[in-house]
């Protein structure tokens, strides 16, 4: 990265490519997600059976690699994003590079990818994205997970941002209040107390105003496929954005189930099949195939 920090890039490829058309799948992982979660790996397995390269652009001290510097990553955090498309753009040699560039953002990924895109307009490599379960307005959906059943979900994910931050830091290296860190008991509290203060926000508030995705969906001017379900526990309705708030290049699709980056549509508890794969790949696939865009 261009301050001196690094992370990894998980990648598949298939055997046989025609040099200067293989699209390229770039993936954005969720909270604490990496190339390994389930998601992912449907979906590289997805592009795999068109031909196509992928890969999973991990967030800074997610999956087996720890960065360098003392941060880690947030839900409004692009110029990672931006540089690594760059680097692809402006490397028309690189094997990487060999066709048009798609992206795609689960949860959190899906903010990070939104924001980008909304920040970029026509200005990206980008030729399509799709975003999936987004977490379009931070504080509506830090509300949410304090309510109810989505307390649980609440309750993992802490237990596991605060392991990864007592990996990375302890309380004589921490940027932050580590007592207060290690007893937050929602995502309000981290993020005021760590998120924040760790990565140059003033506190949570500034931090959610600054990073929601909804404000940037009127900019967004490339081909872009919103996935959202209404049974989310990750959010409530109020998070979906009304048409006004939403650019002609963007289209919204809402379903009535499908939880947090579920989407069973079929087969039996032992071997479901799923809707996410082909829906995204059904989206993204004609976008790739128009030559010269």
């Amino acid at each position: 990265m261009p301050d001196g920090d690094t992370t990894a890039v998980d990648w598949l490829v298939a055997g046989e490519e025609l040099p200067g058309t293989t699209p390229l799948l770039v993936i954005l992982h969720g909270l604490e997600g990496s190339a390994d979660s389930s998601y992912a790996r449907m979906l590289m397995g997805a592009a795999l059976q068109k031909g196509w390269r992928s890969c999973v652009l991990h967030f800074r001290d997610c999956g087996d690699y720890r960065n360098r510097l003392p941060r880690r990553y947030h839900a409004g955090e692009t110029n990672d994003l931006r540089y690594f498309l760059e680097t692809l753009h402006k490397a028309p040699n690189a094997p990487e590079n060999s066709g048009p560039i798609v992206a795609v953002g689960y949860s959190l990924g899906g903010n990070v990818l939104l924001k980008y895109l909304g920040e970029s307009g026509h200005d990206t490599p980008l030729r399509a994205a799709t975003a999936v379960c987004v977490p379009l307005d931070l504080h509506e959906c830090a509300k949410a997970l304090d309510q109810g059943f989505s307390k649980l979900y609440q309750r993992y994910l802490l237990k596991r941002m605060k392991k990864s931050v007592a990996r990375k830091f302890d309380r004589y290296t921490a940027a932050f209040n580590w007592d207060k860190a290690m007893s937050a008991r929602t995502f309000a509290e981290f993020d005021d107390w760590v998120t924040a203060p760790l990565h140059g926000f003033r506190n949570m508030e500034d931090y959610y105003d600054r990073c929601s995705s909804v404000q940037f969906l009127k900019y967004i001017e490339r081909p872009t496929l919103i996935i959202n379900a209404l049974d989310d526990p990750f959010m409530t309705q109020d998070v979906i954005p009304a048409s006004s708030r939403l650019s002609e290049s963007v289209t919204l699709e809402v379903a009535e189930s499908g939880g947090h980056v579920g989407f069973v549509d079929g087969g039996t508890p032992w071997r479901p099949s799923f809707y996410l794969p082909g829906r995204i790949v059904g989206f993204l696939e004609p976008q790739v195939a128009i030559p010269g865009l």
